[in-house]
């Protein structure tokens, strides 16, 4: 169940709230709409009960607010708009990333996939899918968790007649299953036609609070659609014979060769025509929106259809038309004009705050005494954006997201291909050291091929979750926690490691090919160089990864890479240069000094090769970035917990 008391947003400047006030309960097993011309204020209200908007009120899914709930997604399936997800990711890699988030088996993710229909796309782009395709998989994501409750913004969409039929049918079925289900629509026959319940809004405020039955009794009414070449003809005629017979006829000329008839029938319309010899196209009864009304307070007990005001006319048709014959929609070249309506004031009382949810299934009244707190306040709570969590393995979730691109390996398969024939160009010109010859790192240039690779690839693990915030869904921003920056920083690692190991193989064995064995001889101090190599990748892989989380961009992150021996080492020698009373030199070999014992298996020359690493300009310029970095990154994380 959900109890939605006092939502208002926060107003702007001297504009008024969009939304103001708005208070309402969805049943459990019932599908509730609520209803709205565009801009009315349904997707704010959405926003605001899931927490991602700040305002003002509170809204209890069974009896807890969304950021009391342990695993929201659980409790609640969220659609709102597209599916934000990697245009190159496939729909089945899509649910099963997102399997990891939430904590679900991945066996869901095809268990969902046959509910909404997509078991022969599962292997499709998501680039690739049509509009009906797309609000299938965000069904599809909102499902995941096999949540008690959903919540979705305009799900039937851009969808045909057919779709829609198709999702309302999904819908009825989760609420026949003990599940509460609330949607926005702005078409008055949707919600008549899917809805048990409509609730209606108006300029940010809620004007009628009805069953589908009052419903279609005050806002819908019947009329017979028109199409003929001779419309303005036959409007008159039907009108001037309305006013001989004394009958309440209302004809609206829809603009060209349409019509819509109040107050009569195929029959008698077909029969005027006839009489006529005017020519008809299109004859059919239809359900029409019976247009504005004047919103007016009605006193208690008062019965609404006996204050029914008449209007001039009803809307130009907003909604799609369905004859009778076949249920076909009309072209969809015919003219659609939006519409701005006021229901009549539904009498229905709104369900008191301090209402239980006993009879729902796990129901709680846990927050009842706390709404009958926020009904009597002058002012419901204030409403903060919920900070977002990290996946519940993020871990597992790092990796299906890595991996479940071609972006990774387009970008390793690039840097062994620069990095191989750099190496050979190298060995060709001579002058260059065997350790840089390995790495195929010239003298001019910042970094080699691999640490630039791993910098890039490390700057996607954040840059894609901004640009195609998978997990934002139903948490408005992409999550910044610990959890899920350690498992980044892991699989960043991880990938920088592999891929300089196969740059060095490879470049060894392309040398070896080419030149022989003379260039290929093991160093001395190889296990030195190896550690030193292996820091500076995972080194540019972790900035990379750091800079993209605390300014949201992989271009960022990139930047921050290539920054440190372009911007930083500069200033950090120049820094050094200057004029000096005393000098750190022999600090390598005072700081072997310092071991009481001896360090098993010789770990006192990694350590050292570590401290010759720091001591060198490239070294300390990215000892000191991540740093910066890392505090950044954990001011943005602690930011929201000090409010």
């Amino acid at each position: 169940m959900i109890q939605a008391i006092g939502l208002t947003s926060n107003a702007r400047k001297e504009s008024p709230p969009t939304v103001d006030d708005v208070s309402f309960d969805a049943r459990v097993g019932r599908v509730t709409a609520l209803l709205g011309a565009r801009g009315a204020g349904k997707t704010t209200v959405v926003r605001l009960m899931l927490e991602l908007q700040q305002g003002r009120g509170i809204t209890y899914f069974r009896g807890r607010p969304l950021h009391r709930i342990p695993l929201p997604a659980r409790e609640v399936g969220v659609l709102l708009g597209d599916v934000p997800g990697h245009p190159a990711r496939t729909v089945r890699g899509q649910l099963r990333m997102l399997c990891s988030a939430a904590g679900v088996p991945i066996q869901r993710a095809d268990e969902v996939l046959e509910v909404v229909g997509l078991v022969s796309l599962r292997d499709q782009r998501l680039g690739a899918l049509s509009r009906g395709m797309d609000r299938r998989l965000g069904l599809a994501c909102a499902l995941l968790a096999d949540p008690h409750t959903l919540v979705l913004d305009g799900p039937a969409d851009g969808l045909s007649a057919r779709e829609s039929k198709w999702l309302h049918g999904i819908l009825r079925a989760h609420a026949g299953l003990g599940g509460t289900i609330l949607f926005t629509t702005d078409d008055p026959k949707e919600a008549a036609r899917t809805a048990d319940r409509v609730i209606t809004l108006d300029e940010g405020r809620l004007v009628a609070d009805q069953e589908v039955a009052d419903f279609a009794r005050t806002r819908l009414r019947p009329r017979v659609a028109v199409r003929s070449p001779h419309a303005a003809r036959l409007g008159v005629l039907l009108a001037k014979e309305a006013r001989t017979a004394k009958r309440t006829v209302e004809v609206v000329p829809e603009g060209g060769s349409r019509l819509s008839v109040y107050g009569s029938t195929c029959a008698d319309v077909g029969e005027t025509a006839f009489r006529h010899g005017i020519l008809v196209h299109q004859l059919a009864d239809e359900i029409g929106d019976a247009g504005p009304a004047v919103a007016q307070a009605l006193p208690s007990g008062a019965d609404p259809a006996a204050h029914e005001t008449p209007t001039t006319g009803p809307e130009p048709g907003a909604q799609t038309r369905h004859s009778l014959a076949g249920g076909t929609p009309d072209t969809p070249n015919s003219p659609v004009t939006t519409s701005t309506f006021v229901p009549l004031v539904d009498t229905t009382p709104l369900p008191a705050a301090t209402e239980g949810v006993a009879g729902s299934p796990g129901g709680t009244e846990a927050g009842a005494t706390s709404s009958a707190t926020a009904a009597l306040s002058p002012l419901p709570p204030p409403i903060t954006v919920r900070s977002a969590r990290s996946p519940l393995r993020p871990l597992r979730y790092e990796l299906r997201r890595a991996t479940g691109i071609a972006t990774g390996y387009v970008t390793v398969a690039l840097v062994l291909a620069v990095s191989a024939l750099l190496s050979v160009l190298l060995a060709r010109v001579g002058h260059t050291p065997q350790p840089r010859l390995l790495a195929a790192w010239p003298q001019g240039l910042p970094l080699p091929p691999a640490a630039l690779g791993a910098g890039l690839l490390g700057a996607f693990a954040f840059g894609d979750e901004f640009r195609h915030p998978a997990l934002a869904a139903d948490r408005g921003t992409v999550p910044r926690r610990l959890g899920l920056l350690c498992a980044k920083l892991l699989v960043g690692a991880a990938t920088a490691v592999l891929m300089a190991a196969l740059v060095l193989g490879c470049d060894a064995a392309l040398l070896h090919l080419v030149y022989g064995s003379e260039l290929t001889q093991v160093p001395a101090d190889w296990p030195s160089m190896t550690a030193s190599w292996v820091a500076l990748v995972v080194a540019c892989a972790w900035a990379g990864v750091l800079a993209s989380g605390v300014f949201r961009s992989t271009a960022a992150g990139l930047a921050a890479v290539v920054a440190v021996p372009v911007v930083i080492v500069p200033l950090v020698q120049k820094a050094l240069e200057g004029p000096s009373v005393r000098t750190a030199a022999g600090l390598p070999a005072r700081l072997r000094d310092l071991a009481l014992v001896h360090w098993p298996f010789g770990a006192e020359r990694f350590v050292a090769a570590g401290v010759r690493m720091v001591a060198q300009p490239v070294g300390g310029a990215l000892m000191l970035s991540l740093g910066a970095l890392l505090c950044a990154y954990l001011l943005t994380v602690l930011r929201p917990r000090t409010r």
